[in-house]
C-alpha cells in the first residue's frame, strides 16, 4: 500500500481539519491496513519533517525537524505524521519528497506557484533562502522503489538538487524565455506584509496570499541530500531543469499562463 495523501493549507481556518486528516487521517488509514493484512506501507511525509540545514552539510534521514512551528501548522501536521506512521503497528517505509516541479500541478504547489507568478509577469520576491527541487517524475518512482525495497522503518528522502531561490528563479525564467527580475526582502518586511494579509484572511476568509508560514521557510536554507535512497533503493534523481521545463509547457498548454 502506497499512502500519498495529505491536506495541503496555509489557512489557519484549517489547522484543525489538517490534524484530522494529516496525523489522525495517516494513523487511523496503517490500522486499518494492519487489520486487513495489508503487509507493507509506504507513507509520504515531506521535506517539512527534516530541519534547516546548509549545502555544505544537507539534512538527511537521521534528522528532524523541532516540534516548534505553530501547532497544527501544515509543515508541523506532516513531521507528526510521519512520526505517527512509524509508530504504527505495520510494516511502514517512509518517503520524504523534497519540492516536486512538474507537469500535472494543478493547484499549484508553492514551487509551481514561483513558476507561474514569472509566467504572469509578477516580479518574484526572494527572502535568500534555499531548497531542494526534485522531478515529480522522481518522486513517484521513489515511491515504488520504497515499496519494493525499502527496509522497514526507514526514511528515504526524494530529492534533486540544491538551489538558492535566486537560481531557482534563473531555471524559471530560462525555461520561460524571460529576463530574471528578482527583488530580496528583508525578513521583517515580508512578516509584516503576511500579518496584515493573515488580517485580510481572518476578515474575509479564503487562503492567504502571503502565508506566514511560508515567509519563514523562504529564509531558511532547505537543503538535503538523497544519498541513502542512491544507496539502498537505487534511486536516481534526473534533470530539475528538464522538469521545470515541462511544467512551463504544461501551464502554458493548460491556460494557466500565456
Amino acid at each position: 500500500m502506497i499512502h500519498t495523501a495529505a491536506l495541503y493549507s496555509f489557512s489557519p481556518r484549517d489547522r484543525a481539519t489538517i490534524a484530522a486528516v494529516n496525523i489522525r487521517g495517516t494513523s487511523g488509514i496503517l490500522e486499518a491496513a494492519r487489520m486487513a493484512g495489508v503487509e507493507r506501507c509506504v507513507v509520504t511525509s515531506s521535506s517539512a519533517a527534516l530541519p534547516p540545514a546548509s549545502a555544505s552539510r544537507p539534512a538527511t534521514e537521521s534528522d528532524w525537524a523541532s516540534a516548534g512551528h505553530e501547532s497544527w501548522s501544515y509543515h508541523a501536521s506532516k513531521l507528526a505524521g510521519e512520526r505517527a506512521a512509524l509508530n504504527a503497528q505495520v510494516a511502514v517505509i517512509t518517503v520524504l519528497p523534497t519540492a516536486p516541479v512538474g507537469p500535472g500541478d494543478h493547484r499549484p504547489t508553492p514551487t509551481g506557484k514561483i513558476i507561474l507568478d514569472l509566467l504572469r509577469g509578477r516580479m518574484p520576491a526572494t527572502l535568500g533562502g534555499g531548497l531542494n527541487v526534485v522531478p515529480v517524475e522522481d518522486v513517484a518512482a521513489a515511491h515504488l522503489l520504497a515499496l519494493e525495497r525499502g527496509r522497514t522503518g526507514e526514511r528515504y528522502i526524494a530529492g534533486g538538487v540544491n538551489l538558492t531561490l535566486v537560481e531557482l528563479w534563473r531555471l524559471i525564467a530560462r525555461a520561460a524565455g524571460t529576463a530574471q527580475r528578482t527583488v530580496q526582502l528583508p525578513f521583517a518586511i515580508a512578516a509584516t506584509a503576511a500579518r496584515v494579509d493573515a488580517v485580510r484572511v481572518r476578515i474575509t476568509g479564503g487562503q492567504p496570499a502571503i502565508p506566514l508560514e511560508g515567509v519563514r521557510m523562504g529564509r531558511l536554507e532547505m537543503y538535503s541530500s538523497s544519498a541513502k535512497a542512491a544507496r539502498e533503493l537505487g534511486y536516481e534523481a534526473t534533470s530539475a531543469d528538464d522538469a521545470i521545463e515541462r511544467a512551463v509547457r504544461w501551464y502554458r498548454d493548460n491556460g494557466y499562463a500565456a
